[in-house]
């Protein structure tokens, strides 16, 4: 699938954003900055840029605990990202979502989740309001290999096969749900689970953002053309801990330092576009310069503002349909 200079630069600026903001969230927690708890998706950028860039506002995703890098590549606005992970009133989620529960549903954003395969419920909801509305939607559930293993998530696929949901499972498989690895706590494969509901389904390499892009390309325009749900394996690496704070010590010696050389979704972006002459360097350093003064303003921005106001404290508990 041929993108042009524009959406190619609109990529990397996306998968950019989603890695300084991580690192930048990393620095501010670690100096005691943020509260609450945070999950980082360092590393697994191509994912959420690859499939996000087929959608729109009338698509729907539903996150997990690690949102935030689907929250940009969805669209949501970093500055107001930044203050609700800040806690502060002007926050995406008037500062009282925080890191795990960060939203945005006018972008379509169904917001992260603090339930291990909370998500998956939720999308099938959406996806059945797509088609019964006839609104030419689709609905993206991201999950771990973690929350892939959890009943919720079995029960998801099975009432998107029997609805004939638009409907696509990602399994974002980084390797550990949180300290347990994958390769032993996952009975079979994520594809042969797919066939076993009778859905079809993709295993891809998340360090490739053309790839992910393809695969992603074809279930998405198969689900909006009625031919029901798929799953999307894609394998990647997390380079931080399952939470700010993790030790690793679950973690092979140098593990992490051999990712980043390695498999870094970035620099794999680079090598392939300018290798290819369809973007230069000096193109994506201008990119990584914008993208840096970006989170510098969000960050000093989020630090001056006001936490939300006790008259705000009863305000988004519920809603009156």
């Amino acid at each position: 699938m041929q993108l042009s200079r524009e959406e190619l630069l609109e990529s990397y600026r996306v998968m950019r954003t989603i890695r300084d903001f991580e690192e930048r969230v990393h620095e501010e927690f670690s100096s005691g900055g943020i509260p609450g708890f945070v999950h980082l998706y360092s590393g697994e950028e191509a994912s959420a840029a690859g499939i996000c860039q087929h959608l729109s506002d009338k698509d729907a995703i539903a996150s997990t605990h690690r949102g935030h890098g689907h929250c940009i590549a969805k669209g949501c606005d970093v500055r107001e990202m930044m203050l609700e992970i800040y806690g502060r009133g002007e926050g995406l989620c008037g500062g009282k979502g925080g890191s795990m529960h960060i939203a945005d549903l006018s972008k379509g954003m169904m917001g992260a989740n603090g339930i291990v395969g909370g998500g998956p419920p939720l999308i099938c909801g959406a996806a059945l309001t797509a088609k019964y509305k006839k609104t030419g939607g689709v609905a993206i559930a991201f999950v771990g290999d973690g929350g892939s293993n959890q009943g919720t998530t079995f029960e998801s696929y099975n009432l998107a096969k029997v609805w004939d949901l638009p409907v696509i499972f990602v399994v974002e498989d980084n390797g550990y749900a949180e300290a347990t690895s994958s390769k032993w706590s996952v009975g079979g494969t994520q594809t042969d689970r797919a066939t076993g509901f009778g859905m079809p389904s993709v295993a891809v390499d998340g360090h490739d953002f053309f790839a992910v892009h393809d695969a992603a390309g074809e279930v998405i325009e198969r689900a909006r053309n009625g031919g029901g749900p798929s799953l999307m394996h894609v394998k990647l690496n997390r380079f931080f801990g399952h939470f700010e704070g993790d030790a690793m010590t679950y973690r092979a010696e140098g593990e992490v330092a051999r990712l980043r050389e390695e498999k870094d979704s970035l620099k794999i972006f680079r090598a392939h576009v300018t290798k290819e002459d369809l973007l230069s360097n000096d193109e994506m350093d201008k990119v990584d310069q914008d993208v840096a003064k970006l989170i510098d303003d969000s960050v000093k921005e989020s630090e001056k503002a006001a936490p939300p106001h006790f008259d705000k404290l009863e305000t988004d508990v519920y809603v009156t349909y």
